[in-house]
């Protein structure tokens, strides 16, 4: 009887671990979701993986800085593929973009991207996956 008890209650702590883990990993207090900056620039390299696609821009924040790498983290790529148009190949090395995101509170150059915009053709994703199925988003974003 005592050994059941004690099975039960290393399973109940096992279980609260993992839980705080996946909670843990799926925190975004490292993004300062009060703030969204610009960059303009070229992707270096878009890396179409799970958990989390990592889109790098060579870019500046204003004209006449020099372009320094930034990491941009995004939804899986499950996510995306379901939100509504993002592919492999929708963003690649060698594009031309402009990138709204959420940076880092530490100050190092990357962050959460909220739309990436490739500036030949303007045509744009977002990372919020509820947005990029909405109407008429393109108008929102504008006010």
């Amino acid at each position: 009887m005592k050994l059941k008890k004690l099975i039960r209650l290393a399973a109940f702590f096992i279980m609260g671990f993992t839980a705080a883990i996946a909670f843990a990993h799926h925190a975004t207090t490292m993004f300062d979701r009060d703030k969204v900056v610009t960059i303009t620039g070229t992707v270096k390299e878009v890396q179409w993986t799970n958990p989390h696609v990592g889109i790098f821009v060579s870019g500046t924040l204003k004209d006449g800085d020099t372009p320094a790498l930034w990491i941009m983290e995004v939804s899986s790529p499950g996510n995306l593929t379901r939100a509504g148009g993002w592919t492999r190949n929708s963003i690649k090395a060698g594009d031309k973009v402009s990138v709204d995101f959420y940076p880092l509170r530490n100050g190092n150059k990357g962050g959460y991207l909220k739309k990436i915009t490739l500036t030949d053709t303007g045509k744009f994703y977002t990372a919020d996956i509820r947005a990029q199925e909405s109407a008429n988003l393109e108008e929102r974003e504008q006010k």
